[in-house]
């Protein structure tokens, strides 16, 4: 079951890592944005809306790629965390 949670949450993750990349392709809601919020548009692309008019604009690909690798990374960090160690690298006393 741990896997199957575990497993959702990296896709739920991954999604939103796409979503907010250049490369995001799909229109799944309407023009006026998901739930109404005109900041979620249909096209993803929003690190590049938010970098807009700033001198990181043309880093806006790079920015996403280390955003998205310090995520991962935390969410690593969280997963070890949260999950206790297993015992397979111990030797057997008997």
């Amino acid at each position: 079951m741990r896997r199957v949670l575990m497993l959702a949450i990296v896709i739920c993750m991954a999604a939103v890592m796409f979503y907010l990349s250049r490369f995001w392709y799909l229109s799944l809601w309407s023009r006026d944005g998901l739930l109404g919020q005109e900041a979620l548009r249909p096209q993803g692309d929003l690190v590049s809306v938010w970098l807009r008019g700033t001198d990181a604009a043309p880093f806006e690909l790079l920015i996403w790629a280390l955003g998205c690798f310090a995520l991962l990374t935390v969410a690593q960090k969280l997963y070890d965390l949260l999950t206790k160690p297993t015992d397979a690298g111990e030797p057997d006393d008997g």
